[in-house]
């Protein structure tokens, strides 16, 4: 007799090749329309799956988890980031908390590359004059941004995507400076040529360039709050690809605007997907709505691990991406 297929809801449309090859391995309920579900309909998919598939727009709280089934046995998150779910509350109800680390590290390292290029250039205030036909003509005083060449590059987090990020800064030219929980071996220092900071303050105090890489955790909220904002230097740019919560943003709107510090380049935002007016209105931000993972090979390979993890688990055995709380 065939084994029954497992029960798994998909919160959000996913590519069409995961979706496909979801509904083949599983008895899989798709999200066609793409709306994101509110707590009840969370609520409900919990109380009738085996597995649920949530992204980083679902918010799988105590409260939440709380009224899962006794039939939900895993929590497979198609993301890297799990600040979204409530790790220690679904393990203590024995609901294995799964992620999709690793396939995102390239296409997150592009990204915030590309704002570390944008900001101090002035990018997108070129390109808004070209859209509104300002453009006069090339004048020897006119749009002067900044080099990043010798600059320094001051890392926060220094896990797979701080380092793909070092790699790039590199070639670029720049010092790449970091600041981690642990400190890397004396070999992948070497290999970047980067220098460790056990004190953030003091690091934030001479950067020219900070790229934010630390996931969201109790740990992390505000770590660039509005008295660490206030040590970095009025010339200095600040990236982030990470999370929005890592920054005090109302704080970073402020002195932005008081040009005390010199511009930012953000694609996470504290209250996604409302941006703060002040960043919005601001010339010298860049603002992109949350990109850094979105390219078609990655989503696919989140797909994959997805799978993987889903099939491993019901096959008995330990899914190779398990989350613990011990590991936040």
């Amino acid at each position: 007799m065939a084994k029954n297929k497992p029960t798994v809801v998909v919160t959000r449309k996913l590519p069409d090749s995961v979706e496909t090859r979801m509904r083949e391995l599983f008895d899989t309920r798709l999200n066609v329309e793409d709306k994101p579900m509110n707590q009840a309909e969370l609520v409900e998919a919990m109380k009738t799956a085996d597995v649920l598939v949530p992204t980083v727009t679902d918010r799988i709280d105590s409260a939440v988890i709380s009224q899962a089934g006794d039939r939900l046995k895993l929590i497979a998150n198609f993301g890297n980031g799990v600040d979204n779910i409530d790790v220690a509350t679904a393990n203590k109800r024995g609901i294995t908390v799964t992620n999709t680390p690793g396939v995102l590290t390239e296409d997150t390292a592009d990204m915030a590359m590309a704002l570390i290029l944008a900001v101090p250039r002035r990018l997108m205030e070129g390109i808004s004059v070209m859209e509104t036909a300002g453009w006069k003509g090339w004048s020897p005083t006119w749009m002067l941004g900044n080099r990043i060449w010798g600059k320094r590059l001051g890392i926060i987090g220094m896990g797979r995507i701080g380092q793909a990020v070092a790699r790039r800064a590199k070639a670029f030219g720049m010092q790449v400076h970091y600041h981690n929980r642990r400190r890397l071996s004396s070999s992948i220092e070497g290999e970047l040529e980067a220098t460790y900071w056990e004190s953030l303050d003091q690091m934030l105090a001479r950067m020219d360039v900070i790229s934010i890489h630390c996931p969201h955790t109790p740990g992390t909220y505000h770590l660039l709050s509005a008295r660490r904002l206030k040590l970095i230097r009025p010339d200095a740019y600040i990236v982030n690809t990470a999370r929005g919560e890592v920054i005090d943003e109302n704080a970073l709107a402020r002195m932005i605007i008081n040009e005390e510090i010199a511009g930012a380049g953000l694609d996470v935002f504290e209250h996604e997907p409302a941006v703060n007016p002040k960043l919005a209105q601001s010339n010298r931000v860049v603002l992109i709505p949350h990109m850094g993972s979105a390219t078609i090979e990655g989503r696919s390979d989140m797909g994959e691990k997805v799978i993987i993890n889903i099939k491993t688990f019901m096959d008995g055995h330990r899914p190779p991406d398990r989350v613990l709380p011990s590991m936040l």
